[in-house]
């Protein structure tokens, strides 16, 4: 700052911006948008005081350098925005574009180290799913059609805890399961094949879906620690309570014959379903998904029709 940058001093357009070190036309530019403020001297220039622009302009200087925009930049000498606050959005901005970038990087790795005669499908895979935000997105909407009866109030948190974030840095084999993820929910086959799964045969006939959820959740809740120890699918208490609850909402009573109607066309053996919950173990490691909880059921159940129907008719129950 020279002699003539004082306090309480006026300097012209050309002064203030020899001693800032920028051009004239940032400076007007400046003016323009409401960064800097100046008055007119009686021949109509531009004139500013000393002191106050020259803070001002090392300020914008200093945030334009962390890579703040003008609209930030703004709002903080306007004292519409906190500078911590204009600092947290850039570096949210900086966080998505660092995600996007990452994302890209991982795909084009997927590109190089795939098999030339895979090369064309795993590019129109990795193409459809290159917004992961938007994939995301894509999986939590698949999740609400299937739980459709269900208010989201309720089963919004079921929707979190088995639709797995996209991954801040992703390996090749992330980014490749993922949008495997994608094209699997884009499917329409897939979406009737899960809502079979979770509702069975004759969901038209359930009275209360809500209620029936509910009891469902809380059964697979006991059931995910079985299969986390190992233990094979068998007759008892979980099954037992999985059937009640589908019985009951139909207004129907367990029985042989019911069981046997909840398998009527299952689609629990569909490789597509059982990609899909392979898929999300990479995601969420050693935790137990929904998707084995449900294959523990319906295994356990189509053991108790066939141990049913090994018996002789007079020890049957009734149905």
């Amino acid at each position: 700052m020279t002699d003539d940058t004082r306090s309480g001093v006026l300097v012209s357009i050309g002064e203030l911006a020899r001693s800032a070190g920028l051009p004239v036309r940032t400076i007007r530019f400046y003016c323009d948008e409401g960064i800097l403020e100046s008055q007119r001297s009686a021949g109509g220039h531009r004139m500013f005081d000393a002191d106050s622009a020259t803070e001002r302009l090392l300020l914008v200087r200093r945030l334009r350098a962390l890579g703040l925009g003008l609209d930030s930049i703004t709002g903080v000498l306007q004292e519409e925005l906190s500078m911590a606050e204009a600092i947290a959005v850039e570096r949210a901005r900086l966080d998505i574009e660092f995600r996007s970038l990452a994302w890209r990087r991982a795909s084009l790795r997927a590109m190089e180290t795939v098999a030339p005669v895979q090369r064309a499908e795993r590019l129109a895979l990795l193409a459809a799913a290159q917004d992961s935000g938007a994939v995301h997105d894509c999986l939590v909407r698949f999740w609400r059609r299937i739980l459709a009866p269900i208010p989201r109030c309720h089963s919004d948190m079921w929707v979190s805890w088995n639709v797995p974030e996209p991954p801040a840095d992703p390996s090749v084999d992330e980014v490749v399961a993922y949008a495997e993820l994608a094209a699997l929910v884009a499917d329409p086959d897939m979406t009737s094949a899960v809502r079979h799964q979770y509702w069975r045969s004759r969901p038209e006939l359930i009275r209360d879906p809500r209620a029936l959820y509910i009891i469902m959740d809380n059964v697979m809740v006991d059931v995910v620690p079985l299969v986390a120890e190992g233990v094979r699918p068998r007759a008892g208490t979980e099954l037992d309570r999985f059937v009640n609850a589908h019985a009951e909402a139909r207004g129907e009573r367990d029985s042989p014959r019911f069981r046997e109607q909840l398998l009527i066309d299952a689609t629990d053996s569909d490789h597509r379903i059982h990609r899909y919950w392979a898929l999300t173990e990479r995601f969420f490691g050693p935790r137990v998904t929904v998707g084995r909880a449900h294959n523990w059921l319906y295994s356990a159940l189509a053991h108790s029709t066939d141990v049913a129907d090994a018996q002789p008719p007079n020890q049957r129950s009734l149905p």
